[in-house]
């Protein structure tokens, strides 16, 4: 049986009554500290919580909509099995000067940081004592936008130093499924573990998650809102 751990929501069309409040609970329970939740399984170890209150998620959300440039042409392709295809999700990558990343057959050179970037990362930092130089920008305009199963994973990754994926926008599901239960004929079986990830909310995946573990963003085609996630991470110096 499948692992539900974490639910949450972004309510886009709520009553005003309702809406203050989810507002006043939510921002009350941010400001008195972060309550974390942790997720635990067969080399799984990821802690979540809400890291923004209502009110200032959706000023985030908003500076973030008006503010990113996103890729174009090429950069906006993926190559898969040897063939490219169109990324289903827009995609940007921000950082440190000097810093390089690759995935999904590209290399690429992050553009400088700007100020709603720099605000996110400084907060996920100060509350984790973890530093970050670089992140990845993915928009899904509404639910049929998507993410495959896979795992960050790549060399240039600092392997001591989670991945704190931080979201805004719609809730959408969020999947983990273990390397050795894919496939037809699965080595082993291992629950998949189910997350919703909430607007404001901060997932750490910390060491070794990614090396055991897909992750994937399904499609949910009832979800017509659009939803940002951020993932900061820690590329190691290029060699020369």
């Amino acid at each position: 049986m499948d692992k539900f751990l974490v639910k949450g929501a972004f309510h886009h069309r709520l009553g005003k009554g309702e809406e203050e409040q989810d507002q006043t609970g939510e921002d009350a329970a941010v400001l008195r500290g972060p309550r974390w939740r942790h997720i635990r399984a067969q080399d799984l170890d990821c802690d979540y919580t809400v890291l923004f209150g209502r009110a200032e998620a959706d000023e985030i959300f908003q500076q973030l909509e008006k503010e990113v440039e996103y890729f174009t042409g090429e950069l906006a392709r993926v190559q898969m099995f040897g063939k490219w295809h169109d990324v289903p999700r827009k995609q940007a990558t921000y950082g440190d000067a000097g810093v390089t990343y690759s995935f999904s057959g590209l290399t690429l050179s992050p553009k400088p940081w700007i100020p709603v970037l720099e605000r996110v990362r400084d907060r996920v930092s100060q509350l984790t004592g973890h530093t970050f130089n670089f992140v990845l920008v993915n928009r899904y305009k509404d639910g049929r936008d998507h993410i495959g199963e896979h795992r960050d994973d790549e060399r240039e990754l600092d392997p001591r130093i989670p991945i704190a994926s931080v979201s805004f926008g719609a809730c959408r599901d969020f999947f983990f499924r273990h390397k050795d239960s894919r496939g037809k004929r699965p080595s082993q079986r291992v629950d998949m573990v189910r997350l919703q990830l909430a607007h404001g909310s901060l997932l750490l995946m910390k060491p070794p998650t990614n090396t055991h573990w897909y992750h994937s963003l399904p499609v949910r085609k009832k979800i017509l809102a659009p939803r940002v996630n951020l993932t900061f991470r820690k590329i190691l110096p290029t060699k020369k």
